[in-house]
């Protein structure tokens, strides 16, 4: 077996597209910290992007009482852009460290341009009137510092990880339907770690590795205010959680040029049962309600090194949703390609492209009141929808 040909695919499965295919996946999950550049040879450092347009819609609403469901449009899941950054430094032949940045969390919906049955209402009409919104935005960065220790172990090499990262949360919402007189915003920040273990017999391209990712909890403060002068109507509080994950990944050579691979990835979302928050609109504590479950994201592939310089693979991906019927969180499948290209022995670019498939769904329960939902079967529906993602980086190693 080439053993040049089998470097080249030892990254290959961090081609990234595994990444940009789950991007839109479990909830609010985004980006994963590129910890993975930790086994690269040397000093290393890479950035890239992920682009990803879920194309998600909602196709009927049933008003409050109505036993007939009204044809609607115009919702919007907008395109976003999901950064990764990292970078290397080998203290030794045994200690390596690396500092790395993504957004790991976020979600926008967009109701201003969404009808019932032809007429504009420009506004979620399921939330409560005090929070009733025509836009919400919320977005997490993560600034991290990973170190790996490893040890010569058997025919391979046996490393520990662990780490520290920083995590900032900015959220506003546009509050009072479509004149959106108000604005809603709440920033945060909040410390949570990673460890993990992993090994590694390069010769035939295996490696295996765990890393738990700590949850966190959300203590933001804000204000709201009129959005036409920017005066502000009074301080603003929230608070909730971010879910732990635990994930294992493998990979192996399977013959001459082959390799292949998989992960199994769980994210604790059943703690975000709700978020509560507190504006100037209301003496009482609202809600916004979510009561997910517990995510899962299976990802199997392989990958092909067809010259010393070029090597592509290509995977498939499932998640399970954490939606229980309070909103459209549904199952999704992604199938992904990509390719590795290095002009040099110290250059290499990566991309690739996705297809992502939403399953149908339908949301069966109202919010009535702060904490308070009540099954209203069908208040929205979704049919199944296609999405597309894609993802470009490039590292230099020295």
């Amino acid at each position: 077996m080439n053993k040049t040909r089998l470097k080249a695919l030892l990254g290959a499965t961090a081609l990234t597209i595994a990444a940009a295919g789950a991007a839109n996946a479990g909830g609010f999950n985004r980006g994963t910290a590129d910890t993975d550049i930790l086994f690269e040879e040397g000093n290393a450092a890479r950035a890239g992007f992920t682009v990803v347009t879920p194309n998600r819609s909602k196709d009927t609403y049933r008003p409050a009482g109505s036993p007939v469901s009204l044809p609607a449009s115009g919702f919007e899941n907008p395109t976003y852009v999901i950064p990764s950054v990292a970078a290397k430094y080998k203290v030794n032949d045994a200690f390596a460290c690396a500092a790395t940045y993504t957004t790991p969390f976020g979600g926008h919906s967009d109701y201003t341009k969404f009808r019932v049955n032809g007429a504009l209402i420009g506004f979620d009409p399921t939330t409560i009137a005090t929070t009733a919104s025509s836009e919400q935005e919320f977005l997490t960065h993560e600034f991290g510092a990973t170190c790996a220790y490893g040890v010569d172990a058997g025919q391979g090499r046996f490393s520990l990880l662990g780490g520290v990262y920083y995590q900032t949360l900015e959220f506003e919402q546009w509050v009072g339907g479509p004149s959106r007189p108000l604005k809603f915003s709440l920033t945060d920040g909040q410390v949570g770690y990673r460890i993990g273990a992993a090994y590694e017999i390069k010769e035939i391209a295996l490696r295996a590795q765990v890393m738990y990712r700590s949850g966190v909890d959300i203590d933001a403060s804000g204000d709201l205010s009129f959005t036409s002068n920017g005066v502000s109507r009074g301080p603003a509080t929230g608070w909730g959680k971010f879910p732990q994950s635990f994930e294992a990944k493998v990979q192996t050579g399977v013959a001459p040029g082959w390799l292949a691979y998989g992960s199994v990835k769980w994210t604790d979302w059943s703690v975000m049962q709700v978020i509560n928050y507190n504006t100037p609109l209301s003496s009482i504590d609202q809600t916004l309600n979510f009561f997910w479950r517990d995510g899962w994201t299976l990802t199997g592939g392989v990958a092909h090194g067809f010259t010393d310089t070029i090597a592509g693979t290509a995977n498939i991906s499932w998640d399970r949703g954490v939606g229980t019927g309070h909103d459209l969180s549904t199952d999704m499948w992604s199938f992904a390609v990509g390719g590795s290209y290095k002009p040099s022995s110290n250059v290499e670019i990566r991309g690739g492209l996705a297809l992502l498939y939403f399953a149908a769904g339908s949301q069966d329960f109202r919010q009535v009141g702060p904490g308070v939902d009540a099954p209203a079967p069908g208040i929205y529906t979704a049919e199944s929808d296609i999405g597309y993602a894609g993802n470009l980086s490039m590292s230099i190693k020295w």
